[in-house]
């Protein structure tokens, strides 16, 4: 995240047309609120440092009584224009058609689990943590929690939406207007590790994101290496299978996140870390250690099957 509080996770640099009318709004309340302080304080300071009479009349003055009056009528007119701004921001945001690409999210503690839908089954594609999309196209996201109260913020695309378990899915329709990634995170205190449940949204322009769909509804890479071929047979014969999918093998788990092209995401353990050799290894091993209260569980090992199972699951592309 770049200074000043903008960057990939910042309501106040907008990437999208939702984004953009809330700030719009928020720029709005900002001004009007500072013009009212900054008028109170000044009518305070005066009251407070005006000469007073030394005997107090019985009687209003017919200016005090006009000055309360006007004053009251300009209140009334603040918190109209105030609710007028945000009646029009609410419909401007809706003001959004759906759109084929229809992404299903799902809340768990503590990831997010993505679903892209297709009239054909074969072309599904379920990922975890990171929702990729095209430039200047709306995307209608239905979300839903697996468990507790959740709720969907990207700062720079869509205010928050809460998920609310045994609720029907909730629809949240975001378009980004420039390429780019952005962050994503729960809103709304889930459970121990709310604070490290992230998500990444990253817009591409329509041709790459086209052939990112292309390569997404693949099934796994084949081992090519010895190494990688030894890492594959790890992978089955431990727990991992029991909760995790990977398309094209017999891991069919639905517990954990799907890992078919586990090695194109940019981070593990929902945005906590960053995905490579060291973190991957250190989340197999002790995964409480990196992030308690997880239900990923310590995997154990026999002595030279790690580095392999890491070559093989950094094949997943």
């Amino acid at each position: 995240m770049t200074t000043a509080g903008r960057g990939i996770q910042s309501a106040l640099e907008p990437a999208g047309m939702q984004a953009e009318k809330i700030a719009d709004l928020w720029q709005f309340f900002l001004v009007v609120c500072t013009v009212v302080y900054v008028l109170v304080i000044i009518f305070l300071l005066a009251a407070l440092f005006r000469r007073r009479p030394e005997i107090v009349p019985k009687a209003v003055s017919p200016r005090v009584r006009k000055a309360v009056i006007a004053a009251t009528g300009l209140t009334v007119i603040t918190l109209f224009a105030l609710l007028t701004a945000s009646i029009f921001t609410s419909r401007g945001i809706a003001d959004v058609p759906d759109r084929a690409i229809q992404i299903a999210v799902m809340g768990r503690q503590w990831w997010w689990q993505v679903e892209y839908d297709d009239r054909d089954k074969s072309k599904r594609v379920t990922t975890a943590n990171e929702i990729t999309i095209p430039v200047g196209v709306p995307v209608t996201l239905h979300l839903r929690s697996s468990d507790v109260i959740h709720s969907f913020w990207v700062p720079n695309l869509h205010g928050k939406r809460d998920l609310i378990p045994g609720k029907n899915a909730t629809t949240l329709t975001i378009r980004a207007d420039r390429p780019g990634v952005y962050r994503g995170q729960c809103a709304e205190f889930c459970g121990y590790q709310h604070a490290n449940m992230a998500l990444w949204v990253t817009a591409l322009p329509m041709a790459e994101y086209a052939k990112w769909l292309e390569d997404a509804r693949k099934p796994s890479k084949i081992p090519s290496t010895a190494e990688e071929r030894k890492g594959q047979d790890v992978f089955m014969n431990s727990p991992c299978p029991l909760c995790h999918t990977i398309q094209g093998t017999p891991a069919n788990g639905k517990t954990g996140p799907d890992l078919t092209h586990f090695a194109s995401r940019r981070s593990i353990a929902a945005g906590s870390y960053p995905n490579n050799r060291g973190y991957l290894g250190g989340w197999i091993l002790d995964a409480q250690h990196l992030k308690p209260g997880a239900y990923m569980p310590s995997i154990m090992l026999e002595q030279g099957e790690l580095q392999p199972l890491i070559a093989y699951l950094e094949s997943l592309r």
